[in-house]
């Protein structure tokens, strides 16, 4: 793969690389079993461009293209998943979201500190009772003057208890995806308040949160889109969290096919390495493949949006695709290092705990397959 990437490319690839064996992997671990990171470390991927990668200068990003920013996200994916987490849902899902909906005045009000660290963002789409039918969420927004009043709770959120600004979904009208508005809410705006979700099965250092907005007053001028289209704004915020998560995926199917490899060229039994096997050689042969098929994809998905075309499809594919090799990676690689892969002394055991919610979030694998599957035949399986 490294033909087709540019010198430019290339060093922020081991830029990024430099910064995960420095900054993460010696605290990885540690992380996870306190269930908890270093809020230091924000700071730390905001004063390398991370948290703006692909944000415009003019805004205080780094203006890099997409490519690059895949490049990053898979280095960070294949370190710790967790930190990932905190790059993907403020370029993603927030950062990128304002730049595509916000007016001047908001672009040039939010996106410098959320590419500078000061500022950082969460979105609040999902709800205790709405997941995949995001339309039905419950959370009210009701008019007061020149404001909005906000009631209601979100579940899961990634830097929800993190955040100092939320993106939030809230309904404004009737039910359906039309009835819905999105708003930029500050997080120490009075009613507004949060509870951590522990005990994950992965992804474990990541704040997660539940939010809860009890009469949170919330300025007109913080609405992001037009009244009513909000659930537009959630959908395409979800083309660019996608494109992050898989590339995600891949970090995690890399990181899983190198550490096998060593492992099974170190490891002996019956008198030789266990790399000398036929069917340790298939394992990491499917491997090898399929995080190359998956990384292709993101890459294609990069593509389209730095030429400014849609990729919502596209999106899809890669998402779908690259969580469940990121899954089925992981899962191989616990087999190739038998019992010491289902302890925390080896990362593997890690990859697939923090790969198996990738096939749920910013859309299930069954709901990337309905996507896919209207494209093809025009028949909505939603409706």
């Amino acid at each position: 793969m490294d033909l087709t990437l540019s010198p430019e490319h290339r060093q922020i690839r081991d830029t990024a690389r430099m910064f995960v064996e420095r900054e993460v992997l010696p605290y990885a671990r540690e992380w996870d079993r306190a269930e908890e990171m270093d809020r230091g470390i924000v700071q730390k991927l905001a004063e390398l461009g991370f948290l703006g990668g692909p944000i415009p200068t003019e805004y205080g990003g780094a203006g890099l293209d997409h490519l690059s920013y895949c490049l990053i996200v898979e280095e960070v994916g294949k370190g710790d998943s967790s930190v990932r987490g905190v790059i993907s849902v403020n370029v993603g899902l927030v950062a990128k979201t304002i730049l595509k909906w916000g007016t001047e005045d908001q672009k040039r009000r939010w996106l410098p500190g959320l590419c500078s660290g000061e500022s950082l963002g969460c979105y609040a789409l999902t709800e205790p009772g709405s997941g995949s039918d995001a339309a039905a969420l419950t959370m009210k927004a009701e008019r007061d003057d020149g404001s909005w009043i906000l009631s209601g709770t979100k579940m899961f959120i990634t830097n929800g208890a993190w955040a100092t600004h939320a993106l939030v979904f809230a309904r404004t009208g009737e039910d359906g995806p039309k009835g819905i508005t999105c708003f930029v809410v500050e997080t120490a705006a009075d009613g507004f308040s949060t509870t951590p979700v522990k005990g994950k099965l992965g992804l474990r250092a990541q704040d997660t949160a539940e939010l809860i907005l009890d009469g949170v007053r919330v300025p007109d001028e913080n609405r992001l889109g037009g009244e009513g289209e909000g659930f537009k704004v959630a959908m395409s915020a979800l083309d660019n969290g996608r494109m992050s998560l898989a590339s995600g995926c891949v970090g995690i199917a890399q990181g899983c096919l190198e550490a096998s490899v060593a492992y099974a060229k170190e490891r002996e039994t019956f008198g030789g390495p266990i790399a000398r096997y036929q069917l340790i050689q298939e394992l990491l042969a499917d491997m090898a493949v399929e995080t190359e098929a998956a990384r292709l994809l993101v890459w294609k998905v990069a593509a389209l949006a730095d030429a400014g075309k849609n990729h919502t499809l596209e999106s899809s594919h890669a998402k779908y695709f690259a969580s469940e090799v990121a899954v089925r990676a992981a899962n191989a690689a616990v087999q190739i290092f038998g019992g010491y892969g289902y302890i925390d002394e080896y990362p593997v055991g890690k990859y697939l705990r923090d790969a198996r919610v990738t096939t749920l979030y910013e859309g299930t694998s069954q709901i990337q397959k309905l996507i896919i599957g209207r494209a093809l035949t025009g028949e909505n399986a939603f409706s």
